[in-house]
């Protein structure tokens, strides 16, 4: 099976935080600005972070992002728990 490929538009829009949350950009600011006040402008100028029912999804698209935790290492420091001796 081939690597999964990062999708090349959710790259340039979304960013996974150190804390694994994803990050985007507000709608709602390239048009019809002139009735918004300039503190809503603001406002929507500042990242926000994706709802838990999105991340999911935006995660699948940013593979990086969606990779598996770390194997914990045992006693030893040579094995993984629980897995095969890889």
């Amino acid at each position: 099976m081939p690597k999964m490929k990062t999708h090349s538009g959710a790259k340039k829009r979304f960013k996974v935080t150190a804390s694994g949350k994803v990050r985007g950009r507000h709608a709602f600011t390239s048009h019809i600005l002139e009735k918004k006040s300039p503190k809503h402008k603001r406002e929507l100028g500042r990242p926000v972070l994706l709802s838990e029912h999105d991340e999911p999804r935006v995660k699948k698209l940013l593979v990086k992002g969606a990779g598996k935790a770390p194997k914990r290492v045992g006693a030893t420091g040579r094995m993984p728990v629980g897995g095969d001796p890889r």
